[in-house]
């Protein structure tokens, strides 16, 4: 499984992308959904997008919106340190997608794995 990981909160970023990596899972991270849009336009795919909601610039629901017009098969998670997962989930086609931080990686890793039909558990043979 590969990853787009877009948090403007660096630290944050970088962890959650051990973190993930120790499971079999790669992470490419991006501090702006700008520079992570680039990626995506020169050709870049990704299985999953896990998008901060609100970082400077263009957000996760706006990037979100761009990404899936480049490639229609990507999946997206949204981690929202701001407000409860409530806020967000009201009415959104993605309420299940919605992660509150800080983040509970099993919990992650359970929907990435719903989201791209992986086994629990299982490595990535990519990786």
């Amino acid at each position: 499984m590969k990853v787009l990981l877009v948090d403007d909160e660096q630290k944050f970023a970088l962890m959650l992308a051990k973190r993930l990596a120790l499971r079999g899972i790669e992470a490419e991270v991006f501090f702006s959904g700008e520079k992570a849009l680039d990626t995506v336009e020169q050709g870049h795919r990704f299985d999953v997008a896990i998008l901060d909601v609100k970082m400077p610039g263009i957000g996760g629901i706006e990037l979100k919106r761009r990404l899936g017009l480049l490639d229609e098969r990507m999946k997206f998670v949204f981690l929202t340190g701001h407000g409860s997962k409530t806020d967000y989930t009201t009415g959104a086609l993605e309420a299940e997608n919605y992660l509150p931080k800080p983040l509970q990686i099993e919990e992650l890793i359970e929907t990435l794995n719903r989201l791209t039909d992986r086994p629990p558990g299982a490595s990535d043979p990519d990786g």
